[in-house]
């Protein structure tokens, strides 16, 4: 197992002084002496979701030392165990270097860049960093409730600070799904909140999955990472497509389990293959993500291989 070197007291002292009272963070599996990572899963417009009940709360975090390890040429984030919270190569740090947290950029296939773009769970900051500079008409934000995370992704990922298009919010993404001025903004929302315990993602709520939803605009697009052969996978998904109204995808594994699932608001979507197709190829030119497989996901996963996609 790759060694871990434990970051020096900046980030212990962080995450001691801050109220260990809800959500964020994230984990995977780096296995032996090379890169094999593994991410484990669990997580918690219309005036009826504004008005959901709101009874399931989130289970509190489990803030650990913040830790790192270098492999590669890659540096990999850790909350003092073997399991990833991300990952940054060394040579291109605004890329995003896991297969799974590219598959969170597939709502591109969907959508235009949208004006706001949100992450809840920062981890190393690859999506942020991103979209940050390459979705470059988007205000790019990351919700993150460990000040020790935030921290890191600053002094050890190359995190910009904040600008006129950047902002980091320390705070709980249950509470900031569940306020109102958050809602009908996102059109894109990436949700990755993990913490130290390995027991899946810390918010997996209908009621979560729902404040989620109130906080799309009319077309807007979530994408939730999962894993898949955790016995969260199933719980996760009938609440999320309890939320959202049975609009709900789940790609492929990756890694040693990943899955990506894509949650839709908005009216029903019906698409040419052709036209995603024409769009994958855009994305891999001007961006580099290989947006085609995606689409080979989407009709592994549904079983949709005619001419259209709908959902």
């Amino acid at each position: 197992m790759t060694k871990l070197i434990k970051r020096a007291s900046a980030e212990a002292r962080a995450f001691r002084n801050r109220d260990a009272d809800s959500a964020g963070g994230k984990r995977n599996n780096l296995n032996n002496a090379r890169k094999a990572v593994r991410h484990n899963g669990r997580a918690s417009h219309d005036d009826d979701l504004h008005d959901a009940p709101q009874i399931e709360a989130p289970r509190k975090p489990r803030f650990a030392p913040v830790t790192f390890s270098e492999e590669g040429g890659v540096r990999f984030l850790h909350f003092g165990t073997e399991w990833v919270q991300g990952a940054m190569r060394l040579r291109k740090p605004d890329h995003i270097e896991l297969e799974y947290a590219q598959q969170m950029m597939a709502w591109l296939l969907f959508i235009e860049t949208p004006k706001r773009i949100v992450q809840l769970g920062l981890g190393a900051a690859s999506l942020t960093k991103f979209a940050h500079r390459f979705l470059k008409r988007a205000k790019v934000e990351a919700v993150e409730v460990n000040p020790a995370v935030v921290v890191a992704a600053r002094t050890m990922f190359d995190l910009p600070h904040d600008d006129a298009r950047l902002t980091v919010h320390e705070t709980d993404a249950w509470d900031f799904v569940n306020d109102r001025a958050n809602h009908g903004t996102i059109g894109a929302l990436q949700i990755d909140v993990y913490d130290a315990t390995a027991r899946g993602p810390v918010l997996d709520s209908v009621g979560f999955y729902r404040a989620v939803r109130a906080c799309l605009t009319d077309a807007g697009v979530a994408t939730v990472n999962l894993f898949g052969d955790h016995p969260s996978f199933v719980r996760n998904m009938k609440r999320l497509n309890e939320a959202f109204d049975g609009r709900v995808i789940a790609l492929p594994e990756v890694h040693d389990g990943n899955r990506i699932a894509i949650a839709f608001s908005g009216p029903s979507l019906d698409v040419p293959f052709s036209a995603l197709q024409t769009r994958a190829k855009l994305i891999e030119a001007q961006l580099g993500l290989p947006a085609r497989k995606w689409i080979k996901g989407l009709q592994e996963s549904t079983g949709q291989t005619g001419v259209s996609f709908s959902i």
